[in-house]
């Protein structure tokens, strides 16, 4: 690990520095705070938090102006004559109304309450002209459905349910461009330790070509060594030109991913300290199935099934509406006698639907309801099965993770070591170039493999923390 972390630092050399390195940590904070996909995120919460506001505000008493603007009619109609007969005439009326509502309605029950007053002025035009001013000061009433279905139970049920998976997905995705932002770190990363090491191995193999060059003037080595030699450095260089392009479009890929500017000074700051983390696979499962955006979704598909079993057996059958009323009203030639003596009112009405022959489609639609909850059923249980499996196997990689990074540190010491034993046996002509080649190409290999460990582990690490939405390193949930 000191032999990549030295690499690394030769890298930055060339590096422009900031005044302060930028971390894992510290990138996963600005990418989580200004990327676009973070913004989108925001957005997209933010979006359901107002379409909940919204339906919340609809659920309180709700105050609406209602009215018609000046209307004018012209009819011919029959008119009862003193002696019995009927003689036709035309008639001209123009109407007018304004009308204040408030209304409240009854998640218990499913009916309305309201509140209502209003006044309307007819003129009747004509040989015998007629105005007419109808008030309705105060009214007070209630619409009750029997025998059907309660729709703002069930609205409030998805709602609910629908506003915790928008809260969920907005978790989720931070875990994911967490995710996202490890894997673009330690690819730009990688990118630069591969371009540190393709640097030093050009520096070196350069260094061999100059030794090659004079013992084969001096008939020490072949003519074979000498062009293994060269072909090696031609190698090195086509790979430094490699790295160095890999170098660049890994860090315009994290630029773009954490909304930086082009032009600002970006040095990783990388350490070989990982959270030990100890991921019980029971705790695992568990906070996976508690938490989640898709099974909130399938919490909803559910409900939303059942309602429509519901739906198709309450309101394909017999029905009623109960609508009650009591208040005052008045009728007068001038608005303000309109308004004085206002006589009680009373209305009561019942509304009833009874299917007599549907030919079995009351039935069929029960069954069709019932058979698509089964369905959405055995596709929840699949799924919650599947993201059981998944958060299982995502805390055996974790540990997996753990176990391979410390094997391919150990890896990687012993072959920048072995490569540094094979220069120097070279040099003094007890190994051939051959041997030291192979020697240089596991060293690459190794240190190769311990930057993806790596990655690996943090990529293991983000997986786990999105599956579950929790923390392990501090035992709770992520909120």
């Amino acid at each position: 690990m000191k032999r990549l972390l030295s690499l690394f630092a030769a890298a930055l050399l060339s590096t422009p520095l900031s005044a302060q390195d930028l971390t894992l940590q510290d990138a996963i904070t600005m990418a989580q705070q200004r990327g676009p996909s973070a913004r989108s995120a925001a957005r997209s919460r933010d979006a359901a938090r107002y379409r909940d506001r919204a339906y919340n505000a609809r659920l309180l008493p709700q105050l609406s102006l209602t009215g018609d603007a000046p209307s004018y009619s012209r009819a011919i109609i029959p008119v009862l004559q003193p002696d019995g007969n009927t003689r036709f005439a035309a008639q001209q009326q123009r109407q007018s109304s304004l009308g204040l509502q408030l209304g409240q309605r009854i998640p218990i029950t499913g009916g309305d309450l309201f509140i209502q007053s209003g006044v309307s002025n007819i003129n009747i035009l004509g040989q015998q002209e007629t105005r007419l001013w109808r008030t309705n000061p105060v009214q007070i009433g209630i619409r009750q459905p029997i025998f059907r279905l309660n729709t703002l139970s069930w609205d409030n049920r998805e709602q609910d349910l629908r506003f915790d998976a928008s809260e969920q997905q907005y978790l989720e995705a931070r875990e994911n461009i967490a995710q996202q932002t490890a894997a673009l770190f330690f690819d730009l990363f990688a990118a630069r330790t591969a371009l540190a090491n393709a640097q030093a191995n050009a520096d070196v193999n350069d260094t061999l070509l100059t030794l090659n060059r004079g013992r084969y003037e001096v008939g020490r080595i072949g003519e074979n060594d000498l062009l293994q030699s060269e072909l090696q450095v031609l190698r090195a260089r086509n790979t430094l030109d490699a790295a160095k392009l890999a170098e660049q479009r890994a860090e315009a890929a994290l630029r773009l991913h954490l909304g930086m500017p082009g032009n600002a000074p970006l040095a990783l700051s990388v350490t070989n300290e990982v959270p030990n983390v100890q991921v019980d696979t029971v705790v695992a499962v568990q906070e996976a199935l508690r938490n989640g955006a898709a099974l909130r979704d399938a919490d909803l598909q559910i409900v939303q099934q059942k309602r429509r079993v519901a739906e198709a057996k309450r309101n394909t059958g017999f029905g009623a509406t109960v609508t009650a009323s009591v208040g005052y009203n008045q009728t007068a030639e001038t608005f303000n006698d309109a308004y004085r003596s206002p006589l009680q009112s009373q209305q009561f009405s019942v509304g009833v639907e009874m299917p007599l022959v549907q030919w079995g489609a009351r039935k069929a639609s029960i069954e069709a309801a019932r058979a698509d909850e089964e369905r959405v059923e055995t596709d929840v249980r699949v799924l919650r099965e599947r993201r059981a499996q998944d958060a299982r196997f995502a805390a055996l990689e974790l540990e997996q993770a753990v176990r391979q990074l410390t094997t391919a540190a150990k890896a990687d010491t012993v072959g920048a070591k072995r490569f540094e034993v094979a220069r120097n046996r070279y040099s003094i002509g007890r190994i051939d170039i051959s041997n030291l080649f192979i020697a240089q190409n596991e060293k690459d290999q190794a240190l190769e493999a311990y930057v993806r460990a790596l990655r690996g582990y943090w990529d293991a690490y983000y997986r786990i923390r999105r599956l579950t939405l929790y923390d392990f390193v501090k035992g709770e949930r992520i909120r």
